[in-house]
């Protein structure tokens, strides 16, 4: 479905991120602005940057 472009370390630091953000959010009453940690964890759970493929960046070391 998506071309995987992003590699182990940055899908780890993505969703590490992610969920600091929202539980920022969800559980140290953070800002509403918080919950943009949805948009690093999801590219970290599917392994694909939308901006990576626009910027023809690729942090996976494995071809496809």
């Amino acid at each position: 479905m998506f071309k995987k472009n992003a590699g182990s370390i940055d899908r780890i630091l993505r969703i590490i991120a992610g969920l600091a953000l929202i539980g920022w959010y969800a559980f140290a009453g953070g800002p509403i602005w918080a919950l943009v940690g949805i948009v690093p964890l999801a590219t970290g759970l599917m392994g694909s940057c939308p901006a990576y493929s626009l910027l023809g960046i690729k942090t996976c070391k494995l071809k496809q």
